[in-house]
C-alpha cells in the first residue's frame, strides 16, 4: 500500500506515519518542513502554490490522508490534482463545522456551518467545512471525512493533557472541577489514525463515545502516573467560573454541564464504533503521554499559533485558598 500524507510531521499526522509503516506500507509526506523519519520519502512543497501540487498527480496512491486547516480552496487544488490518482481520501475534519452551539447527541446529519470550497480564509469552522465541501465535490464516494472531537495522546501540540501530567507532577493541591464523574469524550490520535487507515469512507463523528472516561478517572489516571504527588480538590463548577477561570482554556478539556459548548461532549459516535473506531482505555492514553513528556524532558512543543493552555499557579492558589474559605 502506498500512503501518502499531506502533513504528516506532527501530532496526528506522526500517529498515521506509525501506524502506517507498522502495517509495511510505503509512506511519503508532503509539507514545507520535510521529515526526518529514516523510513519515510520527504516530498517538499507549499501547498498554497499550486506549481506544487504537480508532483503529486504525477504518481499513484492507494490511500491519501489530509489534516489542513487552512484555506478550503487548498484543500480543493489537492484534491482535484489527487483525484485521479488515489483510491481513497481522507481528509480530518473537525466537530466544530456543526451550526454552534453543538447539539448533545448530535450525529452527523447536524446542521453545518455555511462555507465554501473556493474560500482563501475565514474562521477555523468555516475553514473545516469548505474543506469538506471541496473533498466530496472532487473526490465523491471514494472519501473519508473524519470530524475528530477531542484529539489526545503522545506528542499532543495543543497542550491539554500534557498540562494536566505536569500540573500533577508538580505536586500540591491541585484545582479539579466537580463533579468527578462528569462524562468526557475525547479519541488518542493512535486510535483515530488506526481508523482512518482501515477503509472507512462517508462522514463519521470520528471521536470515542461520550462518558469512556470521566473527568476524575482522567486525573486520577494523571496523578497515579506522575508519582502520586498531587492532592486533588473538587471544587463547585460554578464558583470556579465566578472566579474568572475559563472552562478548556484555563483547565482544559473541562467543559461544565452547564456550558453551550458541552455537545463538544457528548456527540452521537454510533456510526463510527459500528465501522471499527476501537478507542483504548484512557489509563493507556496517560501512561504513555506521561512517558513520551518524560523523553522530550517535559517540555513538550506547542503549535505557535494557539495559547497555551491551563491556569496560571498563582490563580490556582488564589482560588483553591477562597474555596476553603468558603467551605
Amino acid at each position: 500500500m502506498r500512503l501518502l500524507i499531506l502533513g504528516g510531521s506532527r501530532f496526528l499526522g506522526r500517529a498515521v506515519v506509525d501506524d502506517a509503516l507498522a502495517r509495511g506500507w510505503q509512506v511519503a509526506t508532503f509539507n514545507r518542513r520535510g521529515t526526518s523519519h529514516a523510513d519515510v520519502e520527504s516530498l517538499i512543497g507549499d501547498r498554497l502554490d499550486p506549481r506544487s501540487l504537480d508532483q503529486l498527480g504525477a504518481r499513484e496512491w492507494d490511500v491519501v490522508v489530509d489534516t489542513w486547516a487552512g484555506a478550503p480552496r487548498a484543500v480543493r487544488d489537492s484534491a482535484r490534482a489527487l483525484a485521479g490518482r488515489t483510491e481513497r481520501y481522507v481528509y480530518v475534519s473537525s466537530g466544530s463545522v456543526y451550526r454552534p452551539p453543538p447539539p448533545p447527541g448530535g450525529d452527523e446529519s447536524a446542521p453545518t456551518v455555511d462555507a465554501s470550497p473556493d474560500a482563501e480564509g475565514g474562521e477555523y469552522p468555516e475553514l473545516k467545512r469548505g474543506a469538506e465541501l471541496a473533498v466530496e465535490q472532487e473526490i465523491g464516494s471514494r472519501a473519508l471525512i473524519a470530524r475528530a472531537g477531542l484529539i489526545l495522546g503522545p506528542r499532543e501540540d495543543v497542550g491539554r493533557l500534557p498540562w494536566w501530567l505536569l500540573r500533577m507532577h508538580r505536586g500540591g493541591e491541585v484545582l479539579c472541577p466537580a463533579p468527578s464523574d462528569l462524562p468526557l469524550q475525547y479519541i488518542d490520535a493512535r486510535d483515530l489514525a488506526r481508523w482512518m487507515l482501515d477503509g472507512a469512507v462517508g462522514t463519521f463523528n470520528a471521536v470515542g463515545p461520550p462518558g469512556h472516561t470521566t473527568m476524575g478517572t482522567l486525573l486520577e489516571a494523571c496523578r497515579a502516573v506522575t508519582g502520586d504527588r498531587a492532592t486533588l480538590v473538587w471544587a463547585d463548577p460554578e464558583f470556579i467560573q465566578e472566579q474568572g477561570v475559563e472552562p478548556w482554556q484555563d483547565l482544559p478539556i473541562w467543559i461544565p454541564e452547564s456550558h453551550e459548548y458541552r455537545g463538544m461532549h457528548a456527540a452521537t459516535v454510533d456510526k463510527a464504533l459500528a465501522s471499527g473506531l476501537t478507542p483504548r482505555p484512557v489509563e493507556d492514553t496517560v501512561r504513555d503521554t506521561w512517558e513520551w513528556l518524560v523523553d522530550v524532558d517535559k517540555q513538550p512543543p506547542l503549535r505557535e499559533d494557539l495559547p497555551a493552555p491551563g491556569l496560571d499557579p498563582a490563580a490556582e492558589r488564589a482560588i483553591l485558598d477562597a474555596w476553603r474559605d468558603r467551605a
